[in-house]
């Protein structure tokens, strides 16, 4: 009994022991990571750093917020945004450390000029008169002026990220852009050589062999043929991050023929009741409609139809269709007509319930009312419009011209203000109600009636059936379950008749995948597995997806099976190049070569030095280099390995022609290629920038 109780102690010890080696390890590691794995000890709480700037996950998920409220949908999906705010904050920080190394700053002055200087400001959009076309400065700053003594903290951050912030970088930029415009110096000498680049001609008489005369399938190119050339030239190919690829199958989960059957049936069946309906707007708020019902009536030009044609020609109560408006199958109902003007000219003045632009409530309701019902009165009674519109009105786009909106179409107001605009006769006055507060509006004049519609419709949008999405589901999930290899993989796409599409590379931190569309989770799994991995079916869009993971691609140089579609032309060229040159140019002289290779003398009259291209051969940059040389002056060069084919040449002439520009144009033509090259500043600052980023360990 003792025996066995010894073996049990040891065995604890020994079992104590490995765990806490496996601790220790687990420990160790994720400190060589920099805590990014989330671990037992480490900061999982920073998303990455710049040059040694930490950006915090709560501190980039603020600006993704109020990236979010400022933008609205404009601001596009959250995976697409999260690159967006990741990319705006490396290039601020990379750039403010080098205006705070050469001491750039925007002072209080700089700033208002820009913020409220016509021609630059920012806030033009937001306060320009729709009239006159003018920037309204005053309440441009009467409104930032507003906000800033509200105390409202969403909003002031939202002013300082939309405006002031974004004018401050711009400002520094162009300081910074400055600097370096006028950094840029161009001695005489190279002013000079240019110029007498340019003016260089030459001709020359040569043999080629074209590197089509020998056919590819004969030329192998390994995959050691294509890195040797990588490697020697590798700034051209080597990579700063990993990057990975997939192969992927792709099942159809779109509607199919069926589906667009059911859905025209599901429209039909409600076509009586809908025919039938006395309040057609209650009644597709009750079944429901993609094409939302709209109470004003439009002019032919306006309906928002394919079939306005056919709609106009039908009386009040009658319906047309079902037929397709793009993905939904409609049923149209002509409500009624009326004649109404295609334009209209009004007076009004807003007290406003709502910031048009925020959206943010400015004053009660009750108020609002009682202070347009107050203008109403006091204008019967004989005041002054115009001095009331100047005093009292919200609208910044009417107020100084007396709340006049010139003659404007149907349809370009709110639907209240468009109603009593355009429904009202000439000479009509009122308070009407918008989602922007209360209007007293006067109707001034009127043009071109015409027959106006109200059209109700019906839609329904064609969506896959649960069995259509099922029957791609389970395609897709026995192609996975049958794939267990890159063999299998190829064999079952086979037996199906569809072909692996490559994705092209992608990124940890990309939302994209090449040929599918927006799919984190498929990047994520990507890079949480190996080469030749193959994965569940992943839903992209309207498709499942089996994915392979085909190559994985460390920082450095890029596999063969990568590089092979850039380099693989270039070394079958070179090695036919050395073919052509070992079996043909083994001659001394032009007419010799002529023999030797088949091919004619030919002559390349005006050859430039600033001009690669050679008449019938096209741009060979080694071969018009060497027409220059004067060592072959009346020599034959030795074979040169062109862009096309090899070529032997003879230099018969070097010369010059008469100069068209002066040494100062030559000048300022080099200048400005130089500076036109700073465009590109950013993009050196973050390539020489340390960047650790931790993003997809949270997205």
């Amino acid at each position: 009994m003792s025996v066995i109780q010894r073996i049990r102690d040891k065995g604890a010890l020994i079992m104590f022991g490995l765990i806490a080696l496996a601790l220790i390890s687990f420990i160790l590691q994720d400190r060589a990571l920099g805590g990014s794995r989330g671990g037992l000890f480490s900061n999982t709480t920073t998303l990455g750093k710049i040059n040694g700037v930490v950006i915090e996950r709560a501190d980039f998920e603020s600006r993704l917020s109020l990236t979010e409220k400022m933008y609205g949908q404009q601001a596009g999906p959250r995976e697409q945004l999260v690159g967006n705010v990741w990319n705006q904050e490396v290039d601020r920080i990379v750039n403010e450390q080098e205006y705070d190394k050469l001491g750039l700053t925007v002072g209080n002055n700089e700033l208002s000029e820009i913020l409220f200087n016509p021609q630059t400001s920012p806030l033009k959009r937001e306060f320009t008169d729709e009239a006159t076309g003018q920037f309204n400065v005053e309440k441009a700053k009467q409104i930032i002026a507003q906000i800033k003594k509200s105390k409202n903290a969403e909003q002031i951050e939202m002013i300082n990220e939309a405006y002031l912030k974004p004018a401050i970088q711009q400002k520094l930029r162009s300081k910074y852009n400055d600097l370096l415009q006028k950094a840029v110096y161009t001695p005489k000498w190279l002013v000079e050589k240019t110029q007498a680049d340019n003016n260089a001609v030459a001709s020359i008489s040569y043999v080629s062999v074209p590197y089509g005369s020998i056919v590819d399938s004969t030329v192998k190119v390994s995959d050691d043929d294509i890195l040797d050339y990588a490697k020697k030239h590798h700034k051209e190919f080597d990579k700063d991050d990993e990057t990975r690829s997939i192969n992927y199958i792709a099942f159809d989960a779109t509607p199919n023929g069926s589906d667009s059957t059911n859905t025209t049936n599901q429209v039909l069946a409600l076509k009586n009741d809908f025919a039938a309906a006395t309040d057609a707007k209650a009644y597709l708020g009750k079944v429901g409609t993609e094409i939302p019902f709209k109470e004003s009536y439009f002019s032919k030009a306006k309906l928002e139809s394919s079939k306005k044609d056919t709609l106009v020609k039908l009386g009040a109560g009658q319906t047309f269709g079902p037929y397709y408006e793009g993905n939904n199958v409609v049923i149209a109902k002509v409500m009624g007509t009326k004649q109404w003007p295609d334009s209209a000219k009004v007076r009004h003045i807003l007290i406003a319930t709502t910031d048009g632009r925020s959206g943010q409530q400015v004053k009660e309701d009750t108020i609002a009312k009682k202070q347009a019902d107050s203008i109403e009165t006091a204008i019967k009674g004989g005041a002054n419009f115009e001095q009331l519109c100047l005093k009292y009105s919200d609208d910044p786009g009417s107020k100084n011209k007396g709340g006049v909106y010139d003659f404007f179409p149907q349809g370009q107001m709110v639907p209240p203000f468009n109603e009593f605009a355009f429904d009202k006769p000439v000479g009509s006055k009122g308070v009407v109600k918008t989602d922007f507060g209360y209007h007293y509006i006067e109707v001034l004049g009127q043009k071109n009636p015409q027959t106006a519609y109200q059209v109700a419709f019906l839609a329904k949008p064609v969506l896959a059936s649960p069995e259509t999405v099922s029957a791609a589901s389970t395609a897709a999930a026995q192609f996975s379950a049958t794939s267990k290899s890159k063999e299998q993989f190829d064999d079952n796409a086979k037996k199906l008749n569809k072909t692996a599409i490559p994705s092209g590379e992608i990124k940890e931190n990309d939302a994209n995948v090449g040929g599918l569309g927006q799919s984190r989770t498929l990047v994520k799994w990507v890079y949480e597995h190996s080469a030749g991995d193959i994965s569940e079916p992943f839903e992209v869009g309207d498709k499942y997806v089996v994915a392979i993971v085909s190559t994985v691609s460390k920082p450095g140089l890029p596999p063969a099976s990568v590089l092979r579609p850039q380099v693989e032309a270039i070394v079958r060229n070179q090695k036919k190049a050395k073919q052509i040159i070992e079996s043909k140019f083994t001659a001394t002289t032009l007419e010799a070569l002529s023999k030797s290779t088949g091919s004619a003398v030919l002559k390349a009259d005006s050859l430039l030095f600033s001009n690669s291209f050679i008449p019938g051969a096209g741009m060979e940059p080694k071969v018009v280099g060497a027409a220059f040389n004067k060592s072959l002056k009346g020599i034959v060069s030795t074979p040169i390995a062109g862009a096309s084919g090899v070529y032997v040449i003879r230099v018969e002439n070097i010369g010059a022609k008469s100069s068209t520009t002066d040494l100062e144009a030559v000048k300022q033509s080099l200048v400005q290629s130089q500076r036109s090259a700073f465009y590109r500043s950013g993009e050196a600052l973050r390539k020489a920038a340390v960047i650790k980023d931790y993003r997809s360990k949270f997205y």
